[in-house]
């Protein structure tokens, strides 16, 4: 008989796989991948520092994947807090609940932009304000039949897909061609400006499929069901929605656009969330290698602790002021330009990890 996990325990393959995203998310802020990348120039891995960049337009980088899996696992954690809370707390008291942590992730998401060297910006473009979006339509379904969830998150992107291509609004009416999308056209609307790189607002639409697929995989993995069963119904989800991704795109119906989210796109990084959380799942909770876990559970535990002190306080001011120093004192012992960079990057890391390891230590979370 296959091992059968406990509901009510904590799944440590959640908190390893949180926690082994901020880590990348904390390290791209700290310049490393890009300190790398001369380092690495006309060697085999500089096609690997490739991945961890977005790809540029039509296609897939490693890199790609990150916030889906972030926005994937707030679903998954959603599904375990809210079947804690369930059992002390009515859904009216929980809906208010969820509604303050939506407005306190918009309201993060839009700071975070806010401040510019010109002055004030209002932008929607933070992964917190689509979090806050997405998170709310996961939490009203989520009591849903399984089905039902299902069907709601291939509306979430089917909506977005029929308006790219039948919304025909002057300059704005090549579906799939950046700054000259529907995705665009929304943006002048609620911001009276389009991003350089591609982004859009909307989509929280489509990418609420990450949040709804992350409450079903937690649901999943809380029910009664063995190890096994859990473990089949995943790779199944996952197979599913690789083949349905992979297979617009190679049938040229819709392209996969991470900065659009298109529907393809949604449904081939969703393919990749589950099997990262199936993988996990098996290695950690199901085969017990627990060990050294410590390490992923401090970026974990203070998840949006970190993001907002990387994206706010570290991009303007503590990641440029430690590499400053850490520049200077490695250029008066001669250490090339090159491996000072890598090696102040490195130290900033630490630093950030040690901030959290005293935080863990204190037992002080920052929840939203």
């Amino acid at each position: 008989m296959p091992p059968t996990t406990q509901p009510n325990t904590r799944l440590l393959s959640l908190d390893f796989l949180r926690g082994l995203t901020m880590i990348f998310l904390t390290l791209e802020s700290t310049l490393l991948f890009e300190h790398l990348r001369p380092a690495l120039a006309g060697t085999v891995g500089a096609p690997i520092l490739n991945e961890f960049t977005h790809h540029p337009w039509h296609g897939l980088h490693f890199w790609d994947l990150v916030q889906p899996t972030f926005m994937f696992i707030a679903g998954t954690a959603l599904a375990f807090s809210m079947n804690k809370r369930r059992k002390t707390m009515s859904w009216d008291q929980a809906f208010v609940k969820i509604l303050k942590r939506c407005f306190w992730l918009f309201f993060w998401g839009v700071l975070d932009y806010a401040v510019r060297k010109t002055g004030l910006s209002f932008e929607l473009w933070d992964v917190l304000t689509q979090l806050s979006f997405t998170t709310l339509v996961a939490f009203l379904i989520m009591d849903s039949p399984i089905v039902m969830q299902i069907f709601i998150s291939f509306l979430c992107l089917l909506i977005p897909e029929l308006l790219y291509r039948y919304a025909h609004v002057p300059g704005f009416d090549q579906p799939f061609v950046d700054q000259h999308n529907f995705g665009n056209y929304v943006d002048t609307l609620l911001m009276d400006k389009i991003n350089p790189d591609g982004w859009v607002a909307i989509n929280c639409i489509s990418t609420s499929a990450h949040t709804i697929w992350g409450v079903i995989a937690g649901k999943i993995l809380l029910s009664s069901r063995t190890s096994s069963q859990k473990m089949r119904y995943l790779l199944i989800s996952s197979a599913v929605l690789l083949i349905l991704g992979f297979g617009l795109d190679a049938a040229s119906i819709t392209p996969i656009i991470k900065r659009i989210a298109t529907s393809s796109f949604v449904l081939a990084s969703g393919g990749y969330c589950v099997l990262f959380l199936a993988i996990c799942y098996w290695w950690i909770d199901i085969k017990m290698h627990q060990r050294h876990l410590v390490f992923f559970t401090w970026f974990g535990m203070n998840s949006i602790f970190i993001y907002l002190f990387f994206e706010i306080v570290g991009d303007r001011w503590f990641t440029g002021y430690i590499l400053t120093i850490t520049n200077g004192l490695f250029g008066f012992i001669n250490v090339p330009e090159i491996a000072a960079a890598i090696l102040g990057s490195l130290i900033v890391f630490v630093l950030e990890a040690g901030m959290l390891r005293f935080l863990f230590k204190k037992k002080v979370f920052f929840k939203i």
